[in-house]
């Protein structure tokens, strides 16, 4: 199927294409739709390359957020490859535009924009060049009725290419960036990439985390460094960045998210250093 026949079947059988924005627009504005300015933390969740776990740590995020009391949603930027509506198992809702503006998804609490759920169908490709995807990401924030969040958490997709200039560039008082990487030194050059990057839009940087650092033998329960150790600390203090910890791996956490929940709420070494983590951003965003 030729790009131009994906876009037209996408755009035939969303269900939002009565008020999509001009799709082939190139131009970048800065979008200050009431929805967003009235959403007190507006936090971006990035990586310099794919498989860290980024999109896992932007739903534990939220999840954890709005299990201390705080109203929290999920921006799905990542438009070609979306998957947080899997990880939060709601693949089998939509969005639907409402009188007063599209109506997000709800996790459980937790209210979502992502474009799984406009597709027909989960396995349709998303082939679209710059120009689309900045036209979707507008729609999202502007768009959709976020309400009076405490939290927006926006999963970029991993790079650092069209869509984080998109975000920068349409959402006003952005909180900064939490970058998500692994030990091993091939993640750690690209995510240095991605902290100049941020740095480039001139966006704080809150902090680093560490995903898959260690695993706990199930049988003699030491340590077993699969993918060596300490690298994200020791990047973050060259780079004179937040380090704002480490996640071991777990093997429930890809069992958890394959059945559309999240790892958080667990007693587990995982979920305890992730609660940890939250509450050393929560601190310092006060």
């Amino acid at each position: 199927m030729t790009e131009m026949n994906e876009e037209n079947e996408i755009c035939e059988t969303c269900p939002l294409k009565g008020s999509c924005p001009d799709q082939g627009s190139e131009e970048a504005v800065t979008c200050m739709a009431d929805e967003i300015d009235g959403i007190k933390h507006k936090i971006i969740v990035a990586s310099g390359k794919g498989g860290v776990g980024k999109s896992t740590v932007s739903v534990n995020l939220a999840r954890a957020l709005q299990l201390e009391g705080y109203k929290v949603g999920i921006l799905d930027a990542d438009i070609t490859g979306p998957n947080i509506p899997k990880l939060l198992g709601i693949e089998d809702q939509g969005l639907v535009q409402g009188a007063d503006g599209i109506k997000p998804a709800d996790a459980g609490g937790i209210k979502v924009a992502s474009m799984a759920l406009v597709l027909s169908r989960q396995d349709s490709p998303v082939v679209w060049r710059g120009p689309m995807k900045m036209a979707a990401i507008k729609q999202f924030i502007q768009d959709v009725t976020w309400g009076g969040l405490d939290y927006l958490i926006i999963d970029l997709p991993p790079g650092t290419s069209d869509e984080p200039l998109s975000v920068a560039q349409l959402i006003p008082d952005l909180s900064g960036a939490i970058i998500v990487t692994t030990p091993q030194e091939v993640a750690l050059l690209d995510t240095r990439k991605a902290v100049n990057m941020v740095r480039a839009m001139k966006l704080p940087v809150i902090g680093i985390i560490e995903n898959m650092a260690g695993l706990a033998c199930p049988h003699c329960h030491q340590r077993i460094d699969i993918f060596q150790s300490g690298g994200g600390e020791r990047m973050a203090e060259e780079m004179n960045v937040r380090f704002l910890g480490s996640i071991p791996i777990d093997p429930r956490i890809c069992s958890l998210g394959d059945a559309g929940q999240t790892f958080v709420e667990g007693e587990a070494p995982a979920a305890d250093s992730f609660r940890l983590i939250v509450e050393r951003l929560e601190n310092i965003l006060r």
